[in-house]
């Protein structure tokens, strides 16, 4: 049984929650963000940055939760168990994956600070330091990080978990990482899950690793490339590798029918069997398949 308001629902929540419904409709991608202890200075700076692709909208929880319920779109319902403290909307006509990728590339470097949660392993990786022995020794210690004094400064001798994911960091840890200038947050509008209006389709697990895909994208295409030749696959990347090949073998073959001797070649100057060439891919095509 419903309980009939009192008082009438404010004119300006109604008008908030009716464009939140409009937008959904309309707009391509609905981009749920965090912006946990984002300054309102860069909120502002990154909001300005993204106004010529996407609508920021900052709505209470309540008009938002409102806003999905009358759009009886029954995939944006999910969208509430993922909406947490500190977030805002983003509703654009681009793709989810670039939005996505946008809004991390105008993230910043953070310090940790003592009691944050670790999003993921935090490694203090071995090498050298700027540090010089001293106090720096006993607290290296304290977290359990194997060092040895080299040219007059510290060098951690091997890599060293200081902090798990899923559990508070440590007020050592992150006088470490200070020590050390590591910042292993970002600030800006991190991603939490996407709804794409087209497809009708929910991300709600946004994970983007540019740099790790493209390089996997470039160690499988070289690998590929290789496999090619070898195998006598016709196409424009790899007819000019076999033809240098041909011509290597041809090469060989009158030596050894004639009875010339092998030429010797320094091994830095010996010819590859294939050449390695950076491979022209589109990095966003094979990147958008990061969402799940």
């Amino acid at each position: 049984m419903k309980v009939k308001r009192e008082t009438p629902i404010p004119e300006n929540k109604i008008k908030a929650v009716k464009e939140l419904i409009d937008l959904m409709k309309v707009k391509k991608t609905v981009l749920l963000v965090s912006i946990k202890d984002i300054p309102g200075s860069q909120f502002q700076e990154i909001s300005k940055k993204m106004r010529k692709k996407a609508i920021v909208k900052v709505p209470k929880k309540n008009l938002i939760y409102r806003a999905i319920d009358e759009s009886k779109n029954e995939s944006l319902k999910e969208f509430k168990n993922q909406i947490k403290e500190d977030f805002c909307l983003l509703f654009s006509d681009d793709d989810s994956y670039d939005l996505a990728a946008d809004l991390l590339s105008k993230t910043s470097p953070s310090k940790a600070k003592a009691g944050q949660i670790a999003l993921t392993d935090i490694e203090i990786p071995a090498g050298p330091t700027d540090l010089v022995p001293g106090p720096a020794i006993s607290e290296l210690g304290a977290v359990g990080i194997q060092i040895q004094i080299k040219d007059g400064k510290i060098e951690i001798k091997a890599p060293k978990v200081i902090a798990k994911a899923g559990e508070p960091i440590s007020e050592k840890a992150t006088g470490i990482m200070a020590k050390l200038d590591i910042k292993p947050f970002k600030i800006g509008f991190i991603p939490v899950c996407a709804y794409d209006l087209k497809s009708n389709k929910l991300y709600l697990e946004i994970k983007i690793d540019q740099e790790g895909a493209l390089k996997d994208l470039v160690n499988n295409y070289q690998k590929a490339l290789g496999f090619a030749v070898n195998v006598g696959y016709y196409s424009d990347q790899t007819i000019k590798l076999m033809v240098q090949k041909a011509a290597r073998q041809e090469r060989r073959l009158i030596r050894v029918i004639s009875g010339e001797p092998e030429e010797v070649v320094q091994v830095a100057e010996e010819p590859k069997e294939v050449k390695k060439e950076e491979p022209k891919v589109d990095a966003s095509a094979g990147l958008a398949s990061l969402f799940g």
